[in-house]
């Protein structure tokens, strides 16, 4: 889920942009220092999209920057315990595959595919169930829930630090997995009902 977040913080603006609007440059230092931080309790930083309040700049002796409180918005992006996403299949690996939800990615292990059976085809780079043959291929549209969520607390401002989360999804419900198997449902309880 997305949510929009008010935070107070100093930014140091250089002294070679002093030049610029220091709103526009407040911003784009903030969105340098903090996008794809990730917080345990806020989540994935996403960006900084406006500045509330701005003081006046003070000097440091020895540093040629202006250092501002700023009170700023930021949008977050936080998985949630049985939250339902809508996804693509990025990669598949003999034990699952890995779906990007948003800007993070979540394992659906080859258990919480479907109830059916699932092999692993190495060759194509697939999952396939034994009796039902639906197929669980890189570039799939997939309907998944979170089953838990577990955000790793990270101090450094690095991409990769989303990937050390982790997100364990499943498709293993009504209205869940590969879009085309849920609009097969859909249709086969229409029929039924008719």
């Amino acid at each position: 889920m997305y949510y929009k977040t008010t935070i107070k913080d100093i930014v140091r603006i250089p002294p070679y942009r002093f030049e610029n609007p220091l709103e526009e440059v407040a911003i784009q230092t903030l969105n340098e220092t903090y996008e794809g931080r990730l917080d345990k309790k806020l989540g994935l930083l996403i960006c900084v999209n406006a500045i509330n309040e701005i003081s006046e700049g003070r000097l440091i002796m020895g540093d040629g920057a202006s250092y501002h409180n700023v009170v700023f918005e930021a949008i977050f992006f936080k998985p949630e315990q049985h939250e339902i996403f809508d996804g693509e299949v990025i990669d598949i690996v003999d034990y699952g595959a890995f779906v990007r939800i948003g800007p993070m990615d979540g394992l659906i292990h080859v258990s919480q595919v479907t109830d059916d059976y699932i092999n692993y085809d190495a060759k194509r780079g697939a999952l396939l169930a034994k009796e039902s043959n639906k197929t669980l291929d890189v570039g799939d549209l997939v309907r998944a829930r979170a089953v838990s969520v577990s955000i790793k607390d990270e101090s450094t401002n690095n991409i990769e630090n989303s990937r050390n989360s982790k997100i364990p999804l499943t498709m293993r419900q009504t209205n869940l997995g590969r879009f085309e198997w849920i609009e097969e449902a859909k249709q086969k309880s229409k029929k039924g009902k008719a």
